[in-house]
């Protein structure tokens, strides 16, 4: 027997012997696990038997709370108990599946032997609860197998840093608790595995990567002292996979002070949700909160405004044909993107702190209790030097002393003798047995009849106030709306030469209440200015992907509403595809994280495509040449030129067919536009069983797409078509980086059909990397 499968074998022995006690663990949990469910069952069916239910005096109903509180924390805890060990069962089961992808030797300094260390999904110990039979991939000893090859080796733990010498590391690729592949390497990750993990297919949810994490991914993911961690990725480089396994980091590392709940991804559309939703459970940690930046802005301006979104806009100046048009709208957007137009706007709030204020008058049923000249008296009447928030807090509270007091005179007027007369009985029963509460035993003489209607007055007088209430305590008395439209009807300095043009473009939108997409940062940030921050203090960490897309307005806006979160920020800006960040500063930017807790990574290697596609790609975009791509083989890119459309969609239909043959799951066609998406779905649809992808879509699955470039952004296909990569249809420059999206979204084959000429980002791409064919009937 070789030495490989001798090693191969004990190996193999040691993962039967872990089998082995796992079995005996799930056996163990699962019948405590049915003891706990049928508790859980007898609880819930005697809950009210257990329970002392008397309400005749205050001290029996005190002991009927406490009843029903000591009966549900007894349920609450066995219900608890179930969820810890349902988790626990489905752990388990994972590591009897596949125990652990990796191993290290390791012989600490001062140490005559080295120990076997292997990694897993999650840490297991021996029967006996004395060693770790795997180690957890997040734990400290860990990062030995991501950070070094065999030789000297150290890691850092809370008791300090431990140095010595790595003499093995070893992989394993072990599926159903079978070793499918071993490998002994003196790299960080073999190529061996990673071929044999990057040649699947795609799938429809993004898989955990940790058996494969590079060096500098793992230095993402394990970084805790940066306040700002910015990445800069190449497209395929493992951006997002290493920020979910960051997440599923600091929630181990800090598993006392943080949960998922604190924790926010901001996601570019909602269909990418549903593609990571599958990371960190299969880590076992719970989905962290996730979000859009539309979700997010159309939650806080409800339906007072039609907000356009980040897809519409791109749509629409996708398919303007007039150019002057589209420069004029772009310069619109660039400008209210810009920290340039923030500072415009901090001065005009400066001016309002001083003069200017609008507030709306208080009104109750149709009159005006309170006019919004008093309003901005009492404001004005506030000394300067107190900030803006606090000065509307003060006010705030002015207000809701005087509607205090109007609302005790509001209860002798007419109506409410009205309204109580309206009322049933049920309400006279009450305020009478609040009567004999307090009052029953009082001597004298004593009105209850009085008693009832005053009591009654109170009531009805107080639910018609609670909404004004409310509505001071939100603010809702200063008209944000009309300082926003102010703002854009007033002289400023250093404004634009086109800035009379976007003003009364701006306003038109306005009267019809319509927010442009570049309207909602700056609207939004006008509010929190003007009537209070809705500042989320509860999410630690705010996760933001394809962050080439978000302005340096929006990320001081993000710091505004998260002030106290760390933040990951990562993207490509070479996949910036709206028009207020191409070209244009981003929140990539470095010279936006200069500051101290400002941390700038660069991943340039990238592992999605085959070598082919990459070389293809990366000669679209500038500095394309520091991309590397990882050595796993393929076909070239193939470039179809055809001359009519009929020619195109018969290509198109082979082309899948072929792709299908190959064992390809995952094929995306990929059209320039939302409207061009449609009219190839019609067409097609008749023939081939295919799904629309479109901005409201909110699941993945396997099977082949229709999908509009800009939507395509943060996924991965097996196969892509271009639907039309001609001069008609990517024409213009600012489509450079849109083109080059589409194209790296390609694993394993990418296929360009091009009507007519090809166009210019084709043209610049060495012939030598792509095959072309002159298709003709």
């Amino acid at each position: 027997m070789s030495k490989y499968n001798h090693s191969k074998e004990s190996e193999q022995q040691r993962i039967d012997q872990i089998k082995e006690q796992v079995k005996r663990e799930i056996t163990a949990l699962t019948q405590h696990d049915q003891k706990t469910k049928s508790e859980i069952i007898h609880l819930r069916k005697t809950f009210w038997e257990d329970v002392t239910v008397n309400m005749d005096n205050p001290e029996d109903a005190l002991e009927t709370v406490l009843s029903i509180k000591q009966q549900s924390e007894l349920l609450g805890e066995r219900e608890r108990t179930h969820g810890t060990m349902d988790q626990t069962i489905r752990r388990l089961e994972k590591i009897q599946s596949s125990p652990y992808f990796g191993r290290i030797d390791f012989k600490e300094e001062g140490q005559d032997d080295s120990i076997p260390i292997y990694l897993g999904v999650a840490s297991l110990l021996d029967e006996e609860k004395q060693n770790f039979l795997i180690h957890d991939w997040r734990a400290p000893i860990s990062s030995l197998y991501y950070d070094f090859s065999p030789g000297e080796a150290y890691y850092t733990s809370p008791e300090g840093t431990t140095e010595g010498e790595m003499t093995k590391k070893r992989q394993f690729l072990i599926q159903n608790g079978t070793i499918v592949s071993m490998f002994d390497t003196g790299l960080t990750i073999g190529d061996d595995l990673l071929k044999e993990v990057l040649g699947n297919e795609a799938n429809p949810q993004m898989k955990s990567i940790v058996a494969t994490i590079q060096l500098e991914q793992n230095q993402l993911i394990r970084d805790e002292s940066s306040r700002y961690l910015v990445v800069q990725g190449a497209a395929g480089s493992g951006k997002t996979s290493a920020a979910l396994q960051r997440a599923a980091y600091l929630l181990y590392r800090h598993m006392d002070t943080l949960q998922a709940n604190q924790m926010m991804l901001f996601s570019p559309n909602p269909l990418f949700n549903s593609y990571v939703s599958k990371v960190l459970p299969e880590l076992g940690e719970e989905n962290i909160e996730q979000t859009t930046f539309q979700q997010y802005v159309q939650k806080r301006i409800g339906k007072s405004f039609e907000v356009e979104d980040a897809f519409t806009q791109t749509e629409n100046l996708l398919t303007l044909i007039d150019e002057s048009e589209y420069d004029q709208r772009v310069s619109s957007i660039r400008y209210k993107s810009s920290l340039v137009f923030k500072a415009l706007i901090d001065r005009y709030l400066s001016r309002l702190s001083k003069q200017g204020m609008q507030f709306k008058q208080v009104r109750f049923r149709g009159e005006v209790l309170i006019d919004a000249s008093r309003i901005s008296a009492y404001f004005y009447s506030l000394d300067q030097s107190i900030s803006m928030a606090n000065r509307m807090k003060l006010t705030a509270e002015w207000l809701l002393i005087k509607l205090t007091r109007l609302e005790v005179l509001e209860r002798k007027n007419g109506w409410v003798e009205d309204e109580i007369e309206l009322l049933g009985a049920e309400a006279f029963q009450e305020v009478r047995k609040e009567y004999q509460q307090e009052y029953e035993d009082q001597d004298g003489d004593f009105d209850e009849a009085k008693f009832e209607r005053k009591q009654l007055a109170k009531k009805i007088v107080a639910k018609q106030f609670k909404p004004l209430k409310n509505a001071v305590k939100k603010m809702a008395f200063v008209h944000v709306d009309r300082m926003f439209v102010n703002l854009f009807k007033q002289a400023h300095e250093d404004t634009p030469n086109d800035w009379e043009r976007i003003c009364s473009q701006t306003l038109t939108n306005l009267n019809n209440r319509l927010l442009r997409f570049e309207d909602v940062t700056p609207y939004l940030y006008v509010k929190d200015q003007l009537a209070g921050s809705k500042s989320n203090h509860a999410i630690q960490h705010v996760f933001i992907d394809e962050a080439q897309d978000y302005s340096p307005f929006q990320f001081e806006y993000l710091k505004l509403i998260y002030p106290t979160a760390q933040m990951t920020i990562l993207g490509d800006i070479n996949q910036a595809v709206y028009a207020q960040s191409q070209h244009q500063l981003t929140m990539l930017d470095e010279s936006l994280h200069t500051g101290k807790g400002h941390h700038v990574m660069h991943l340039t290697k990238s592992y999605r495509s085959t070598s082919e596609i990459v070389e293809f790609t990366k000669q679209m975009i500038p500095k394309g040449d520091l991309i590397e791509p990882f050595n796993r083989q393929g076909q070239k890119p193939e470039v179809k030129v055809v001359s009519a459309p009929e020619e195109q969609l018969e290509g198109i239909i082979q082309e899948i067919e072929r792709l299908k043959e190959h064992g390809h799951q995952s094929i995306a066609i990929i059209t320039k536009t939302a409207e061009e998406s449609k009219k190839v779905y019609r067409n097609l649809n008749e023939r081939i069983s295919l799904k629309l992808l479109t901005k409201d879509s909110y699941e993945f699955e396997q099977g082949i797409h229709v999908v509009p470039s800009y939507l395509s952004k943060g996924i991965e296909f097996d196969a892509v078509i271009v639907h039309d990569a001609s001069d008609q249809v990517y024409a213009h420059e600012h489509e450079r980086t849109l083109f080059y999206t589409v194209c790296t979204r390609a694993m394993h084959e990418l296929i360009l059909f091009s009507l007519g000429e090809t166009c210019t980002f084709l043209k610049e791409v060495d012939q030598a990397t792509y095959h072309v064919e002159q298709v003709s009937k």
